[in-house]
């Protein structure tokens, strides 16, 4: 059985074409949780099924929280099972699930596996990413260039865009750290479980569609506020004081030269800035 996850934030429209994407008939079983983050949403409850389950979050409480409470359903139903984190702006392609489920039973080792990425545009929005710890650069990378006809490449982190977790792999239920609000959630996720002997790869033979930001662009001040705030707790908890020190010279100034021309960018840095300073007190 295949879980897929999506998290709900006034996505409805965007679920449905998830679901529009999903096989009508299936050699694999799987079932989609919605873990709706905006309670007064009440759109999303068109959208159950006898395949389609929504698990009520009592508020927003961030990306990852709302994932927790997806995984721990799956995990307290089926220990053994496959999970498909997937974002509300994405949809499938053909056969993808069949792949997931035969990629899953010939990798057992593999816990943790990221899919290539496309936007509309067939470009490749993400397919691996890495981590420079002596400058704080956490980019992605495109691992097909150099390994086209390879399953898989081992990866340092993968986009919770597209996120698949083998559940037995874990003797308890793996979890995304909820002091992340929204943004790099999926690279402390990655790298925490790596550290614990993981296997984290990109699965190069298995592909989604991403509108990238079609959600989060509706509210820019929010949107840097968050990738701000969550970058500086990741730096904090992967690189060393120094680099740390040189991130915050860097975002301060780079918000001030912003403020009169993009006001908007500027508060959202500066909001994100205070909030992690404000954690640290």
């Amino acid at each position: 059985m295949i879980y897929f996850i999506t998290v709900n934030y006034y996505s409805t429209e965007l679920i449905s074409q998830l679901i529009r994407s999903f096989p009508k008939i299936s050699q694999t079983p799987y079932r989609l949780l919605i873990v709706n983050n905006s309670p007064k949403d009440i759109t999303i409850n068109q959208l159950k099924s006898d395949s389609v389950l929504i698990i009520e979050s009592l508020t927003n409480s961030g990306f990852g929280s709302a994932c927790n409470l997806g995984l721990n359903w799956v995990y307290s139903q089926d220990p053994n099972g496959i999970v498909w984190m997937i974002n509300p702006d994405a949809y499938l392609l053909n056969n993808s699930i069949e792949k997931v489920e035969n990629f899953c039973h010939e990798h057992p080792k593999i816990s943790i596996a990221g899919t290539i990425i496309y936007t509309e545009g067939d470009t490749i929005w993400f397919a691996g990413g890495i981590f420079i710890p002596t400058t704080g650069d956490i980019i992605s990378k495109e691992y097909l260039d150099t390994s086209p006809d390879t399953k898989y490449i081992e990866s340092e982190w993968v986009s919770g865009c597209s996120l698949i977790v083998n559940l037995k792999n874990f003797p308890s239920c793996p979890e995304f750290d909820p002091i992340y609000f929204l943004y790099y959630e999926d690279f402390d996720f990655c790298k925490r479980y790596a550290n614990q002997g993981h296997l984290v790869v990109t699965a190069s033979q298995i592909f989604i569609v991403h509108q990238p930001s079609s959600i989060t662009n509706k509210n820019i001040i929010n949107k840097l506020k968050y990738s701000t705030h969550s970058y500086l707790i990741t730096i904090h908890k992967y690189a060393n004081i120094e680099v740390l020190l040189l991130r915050i010279t860097r975002i301060l100034l780079h918000a001030i030269i912003l403020l009169p021309i993009k006001p908007q960018m500027a508060i959202g840095k500066i909001y994100g800035l205070l909030l992690y300073l404000k954690q640290q007190i």
